[in-house]
């Protein structure tokens, strides 16, 4: 007889599905919205310790094991564009996981119901492998994505950047790198309503004009693309950015009213 401690099926559940939401946010290139992807995990956890109590086995049915991989990625991703893609992306390095752990069962002999080794070295692996993958999969002809962290204000802004060696805006004061974000993605850096709309953004000498107030905050930023030989874009200057491990200070950052990608696997262009 096969004996399962519930607490042991508790915590190697909820860290398999973290590391499976964790590989998946980074596959597809969504923020890492870590709080949201650990209560998710701990609701993996949970479906999987239940599932060996008296009475609860209706549990393991196909269809409630369906509605537990759709959960997951909804409770931590629930808020994003690109959900379905990393709904999909969640199924298929689970699939992986799976296919990794019965591999390695069949390698070590062992035991039909994997072990806390099996299962701890089966993630580290499988995990380690995603990684190589996404770093390769990342690379943008020379370019690579690289998690932002945007602060003004106090507010805080989570952000997927491409670094692009073709982005050469600068700051005319200060000679830094300009960041350009994707304006929706950006939001949260300003009080409730208060944020530059797409709309708005159209228009970036009126907005500019609205905001006159804040005095050395915004400016407006002139830029060429192919197809457009004199644009403007409007630009705030936010108290810190960080880009991957880097910290590069107050900077200004353009907000572009049209996505800056086109699969939507980042939201933010910051020069390489």
């Amino acid at each position: 007889m096969t004996v399962v401690y519930i607490d042991e099926a508790f915590v190697l559940n909820a860290l398999m599905d973290y590391l499976l939401l964790l590989s998946s946010a980074k596959l597809v290139g969504e923020p890492l919205r870590r709080g949201r992807m650990a209560l998710s995990a701990v609701l993996g956890g949970l479906y999987a310790a239940v599932l060996f109590l008296p009475g609860w086995g209706f549990l393991g049915h196909p269809l409630c094991k369906l509605a537990l991989g759709v959960s997951l990625p909804l409770a931590a991703f629930g808020s994003s564009k690109r959900l379905l893609r990393v709904c999909l992306v969640f199924f298929g390095v689970s699939a992986t996981f799976g296919g990794g752990v019965l591999a390695l069962q069949l390698w070590l002999g062992a035991p039909a119901i994997p072990d806390l080794r099996t299962l701890l070295l089966s993630g580290a692996v499988c995990y380690l492998l995603v990684t190589l993958i996404f770093r390769r999969s990342a690379q943008h002809a020379g370019r690579e994505l690289a998690p932002a962290v945007l602060t003004l204000g106090g507010r805080k802004c989570v952000l997927t950047a491409l670094l692009d060696t073709g982005n050469t805006l600068t700051d005319p004061a200060t000679g830094k790198g300009v960041m350009v974000v994707q304006a929706e993605a950006a939001v949260s850096l300003f009080p409730r309503g208060e944020a530059p709309t797409s709309k708005e953004l159209s228009d970036p000498v009126a907005a500019l004009e609205r905001r006159q107030g804040e005095k050395g905050r915004w400016r407006l930023l002139p830029y060429r693309t192919v197809g457009t030989s004199h644009g403007l874009l409007l630009a705030v200057r936010v108290d810190n950015a960080k880009v991957g491990t880097e910290d590069q200070g107050s900077i200004l950052v353009a907000l572009s009213p049209t996505p800056v990608s086109d699969g939507g696997g980042y939201n933010a262009l910051v020069g390489a």
